[in-house]
């Protein structure tokens, strides 16, 4: 079976490709990009006027199955990321049980193969039990399917532990993946520590909270001579942290998402829960700094941190409700509208965040259009305008800040393997 999308304008990286052309697929792989291409008797699919890019990834989601089913399932989550525009997603460990042996992982990996969707990657706990005491048997994690481990949603506090954890990452040659949180110093706090906590008279989390955790596990690394990757880094002290470490030749990246680049803490005027979210929203400050490093190369990609919650879990007092935003259908939308239609970013750079950047952190075989490889590719109508509507999404999580907003700039096609698994918001 051969795809030919012809006449869009193709973003490639990875290849330093930008050009308007052609794409030809055959037989679940990319097989030719060029200015011009003709095939007889494959299916054509018009581009003209589109983004054709390598399929994206989403290297921070949550899908909760195992054991939290009623907020998201596997099956759910990789509806919500093929509607997304998103090929691959790689899914957090903390589940009932959390993902610290290979059983669990096994599971993920093997129910996620049977979808038959996009490509799922389980991420293993750096701790037995996310308990931050023992670290787990990465060899095993990795062998079953892990890209990386994590105790997301939970620091380690214990840098002995973190210590041994990047150890081994430099052995198994995959990433530790920080929460970068002091939970003594972001304890009970509900938004980010400023003056808009104060006004809103909720207890805050300071900027320090995550940049001292940074520093440490910089500190670790450098020590260590391990894997470093900061998760959801959302100040400015933070990423000034990584541009530091960075020049000084320490193997440390970071991930950025789009709700801290396009809302800052003055959105929680209303008490609105969906605007909850763990790191909070920062500064007006710390967002220009966030997209400098995104323009610089200190930011290495974006993810979402995908964490859909039943309404429950939302539709209470603000310091009962969960942190979290369910963000996989808004990325692309969300990204373009604020980076790319402002002027601050060109698509080129939102696309390598998307594509190339994930696949080097987590040395993925994706994220590329080169002939021979997967043809997982994302279309975009970057001039298509559509209002959020969280009822229509796919994921069982409606949690969104964006709820009735309108966005510019959708996924118009997402293909896995070569074939066409969503098209125009729906599944195909």
């Amino acid at each position: 079976m051969s795809i030919l999308i012809k006449g869009g304008r193709i973003i490639d990286p990875a290849n330093n490709i930008d050009m308007i052309g052609d794409i030809l697929i055959t037989d679940g792989l990319i097989d030719k990009v060029a200015a011009s291409l003709t095939a007889k008797e494959a299916e054509v699919f018009d581009a003209q006027g589109l983004v054709v890019c390598p399929g994206f990834i989403d290297m921070h989601v949550h899908l909760r199955e195992p054991g939290f089913e009623y907020k998201e399932t596997i099956a759910t989550g990789m509806r919500a990321a093929a509607v997304g525009g998103f090929t691959t997603v790689c899914c957090m460990p903390n589940t009932d049980p959390v993902c610290d042996n290979r059983a669990v992982a096994t599971f993920v990996a093997e129910t996620a193969r049977r979808n038959k969707l996009i490509n799922v990657h389980p991420i293993g706990c750096i701790t037995k039990g996310q308990k931050g005491q023992e670290i787990t048997e990465m060899f095993a994690l990795a062998e079953a399917g892990c890209v990386a481990v994590s105790d997301d949603g939970l620091p380690v506090m214990n840098a002995e532990v973190m210590r041994r954890a990047l150890e081994y990452s430099s052995m198994i040659g995959m990433p530790v993946i920080a929460h970068s949180e002091d939970n003594r110093l972001a304890e009970e706090g509900q938004m980010h520590e400023g003056y808009y906590s104060t006004l809103y008279g909720l207890k805050g989390i300071p900027a320090v909270a995550e940049e001292a955790m940074v520093a440490r596990d910089i500190l670790l690394t450098e020590m260590t001579a391990g894997r470093l990757h900061i998760a959801h880094l959302s100040t400015g002290g933070s990423l000034h942290l990584v541009r530091e470490a960075k020049s000084r030749g320490i193997r440390v990246s970071c991930e950025i998402t789009p709700h801290h680049i396009s809302l800052t803490d003055q959105a929680l005027a209303d008490y609105d829960t969906n605007f909850k979210v763990n790191p909070p929203l920062r500064s007006q400050q710390d967002v220009k700094a966030l997209i400098q490093g995104l323009c610089d190369g200190t930011v290495d990609c974006m993810a979402t941190d995908h964490a859909p919650h039943e309404l429950e879990a939302k539709d209470c007092e603000f310091n009962l409700a969960s942190f979290g935003i369910s963000g996989l259908e808004t990325a692309i939308p969300v990204t373009i509208e604020y980076l790319v239609k402002t002027g601050l970013v060109n698509i080129s750079q939102v696309v390598k965040a998307w594509t190339a950047g994930p696949a080097r952190v987590l040395g993925l075989d994706r994220g590329t259009l080169t002939p021979g490889k997967a043809a997982d590719i994302t279309i975009i109508d970057i001039e298509a305008t559509k209002t959020v509507n969280s009822e229509l999404f796919e994921s069982k999580g409606k949690n969104t800040p964006y709820q009735d907003m309108t966005l510019q700039g959708w996924p118009v096609a997402t293909l896995v393997d070569g074939r066409i698994v969503a098209e125009k918001g729906r599944i195909v």
